[in-house]
């Protein structure tokens, strides 16, 4: 029983660490790294009260180094989904009957434990597990599943303080009910802070949570469940699960309490998903809510009056930080003629600074892609624009995977602006490039805004405010997130709500009371002190005779 109306601390962006030469979290970082690269994990499924290990064991191994071992994960199949189904269900009418105030005081230690205490085991497990040099983790793994944490706390008790207006003799009230049954959350390898959150804020609201992230990212997974669970997290809240996609979700999206995914993926599996929901429909008890995000194309258009220097640092850390694996990598880009040479002048410069390799090394920029499929995916592209005589190949172009998978950072010139590589998601360190005649800025903004089919990320940059007008205003549906004189990478928790809309996902905005309000089903109640105790209205009433 609540008996006050709490407030809640109110949220600050968490403080990045810059692991600059003999600070103390470079020392504290790399003597973590060592400490977790000559360990080996045994990281288990939890499912309810317990710790699954199955007769399939995985090796993990960092993607830059893909002969070394950290440890191990196990593989479950169908009997597993449905035991976490099992658990989630059965920890369902504690947890959503806990009062709010207890519910979000476990996501607050979550948030502080994450910032101390286990600060290092998430950036050295994100490091070493998804090839993330210190910088790149530090703001994922660390600062922005902390600020998920405490902004998502504050969001909603913003969202249960909402109440409806009240007429005389009535007290009309909303209740903010967690779904009825259990979500499932499917999350990627590229960013741990995304894959804490999608389970992290359903489990907030209320509900309870089937997890299943990417195999690749289970070493910072099985970190944040350890977070959890010492943040005092019940048994069953959140269950982990791992094992082959298609399998699993099958188990999840035929059951009749499932109430929802929270999915961050590839848009053709989400839109699967999406098809096997609707041929269930007949089969759950409420109409599942479906949020997601999928991908993007995202572009950087110059205008002629654009700072050459500001454009190609955006560019540089736009397209290839982490190795172009976000899904707001800058990936094509539109510049002017009269900007291109110096442009292309300053990218020359940076781009053969940049030093490549093991996230170990603190002064490698670029880092490995995650795996030999996406190694294997991303080089045909770049192989393809080697053999087409209608593209050049700038700069880069050459990959290994002998000892890691690397790629490096590679720029195409593509003539046709309808190049495959200026359309497709290539998901690594390969940005496209079209020189567009400064005099056709306006069609180039029609070009860019119907090139591809995702809405994601995008930037313009121009010192002319007529021209930053004219872009906002032409690409309002091409960008969810748009950035003025900025790359279209780095949205911060609280500050810039992230999400797409087209073949980007659902917009539902990570990191805003937006997507929180998509995990509760609002109960109006409307308590009559006076009720009345005559069913006729005056209107009934016969009129008085005058004579």
């Amino acid at each position: 029983m609540s008996n006050g109306f709490f407030q809640v601390p109110i949220p600050k962006n968490d403080p990045i660490l810059n692991y600059a030469p003999a600070s103390p979290e470079r020392t504290a970082l790399k003597a973590t790294l060592t400490e977790m690269r000559g360990q080996q994990v045994d990281i288990p499924l939890y499912i309810g009260t317990d710790e699954v290990r199955t007769d399939r064991k995985l090796t993990l191994s960092p993607p830059h180094d893909h002969q070394h071992p950290l440890g191990f994960f196990y593989e479950g199949d169908a009997s597993h989904a449905q035991a976490a189904i099992e658990a989630a269900l059965t920890a369902r009418p504690a947890w959503a009957g806990l009062p709010w105030e207890h519910r979000l005081s476990i996501f607050l230690k979550a948030a502080d434990l994450s910032a101390t205490k286990y600060r290092y085991r998430l950036n050295a497990a994100t490091m070493l597990g998804q090839s993330k040099n210190a910088y790149q983790a530090e703001i994922d793994s660390a600062c922005e599943w902390i600020d998920f944490l405490r902004f998502n706390v504050y969001f909603a008790t913003e969202i249960y303080a909402q109440q409806p207006i009240s007429s005389d003799g009535v007290w009309n009230r909303l209740e903010y009910r967690p779904l009825e049954g259990f979500v499932y959350a499917l999350t990627p390898f590229n960013f741990t802070a995304i894959a804490g959150n999608l389970p992290a804020c359903v489990a907030m609201m209320g509900n309870v949570v089937a997890w299943k992230p990417a195999p690749t990212q289970m070493y910072a997974a099985h970190v944040i469940m350890q977070i959890l669970k010492e943040a005092g997290l019940p048994d069953g809240v959140i269950n982990l699960i791992q094992g082959d996609g298609p399998a699993l979700g099958k188990v999840i999206v035929e059951h009749r309490d499932f109430a929802g995914i929270h999915f961050t993926g590839s848009t053709a599996v989400f839109q699967s998903i999406w098809r096997q929901i609707g041929e269930n429909i007949s089969v759950y008890k409420s109409y599942p809510r479906i949020v997601g995000e999928t991908g993007g194309k995202d572009f950087v258009v110059a205008h002629s009056s654009a700072d050459a220097r500001v454009l190609a640092v955006a560019l540089v850390r736009g397209a290839f930080e982490f190795q172009g694996q976000k899904c707001s990598a800058a990936s094509r880009a539109y510049i002017p003629t009269n900007l291109w040479d110096e442009t292309w002048g300053h990218m020359q410069q940076m781009l053969g600074e940049l030093k490549m390799g093991g996230p170990e090394d603190f002064s490698n920029f670029i880092n490995a892609v995650i795996d030999e499929r996406a190694f294997n995916k991303i080089t045909k592209y770049i192989e393809n624009a080697k053999n087409d005589s209608s593209v050049t190949i700038l700069a880069g172009g050459n990959a290994d995977k002998s000892s890691g998978y690397f790629i490096e950072p590679t720029v195409i010139l593509a003539t046709d602006p309808r190049y495959v590589t200026m359309c497709e998601e290539v998901f690594g360190p390969v940005l496209t490039v079209h020189v567009y005649d400064e005099t056709k800025f306006e069609e180039t903004l029609d070009l860019v805004d119907d090139t591809s089919p995702y809405a994601l990320t995008g930037s313009i940059f121009a010192q002319d405010r007529y021209a930053v007008e004219l872009a906002t205003r032409k690409l309002t549906n091409a960008a969810g997130n748009f950035y003025i004189n900025d790359k279209p990478t780095g949205a911060v928790v609280g500050q810039q709500p992230f999400g797409g809309a087209r073949a980007s996902g659902t917009n539902d905005k990570a990191g805003s009371a937006f997507n929180l309000l998509r995990w509760v089903s609002v109960r109006t109640i409307k308590e009559t002190f006076n009720p009345p105790v005559d069913y006729r209205y005056p209107f009934l009433a016969e009129e008085q005779k005058s004579w």
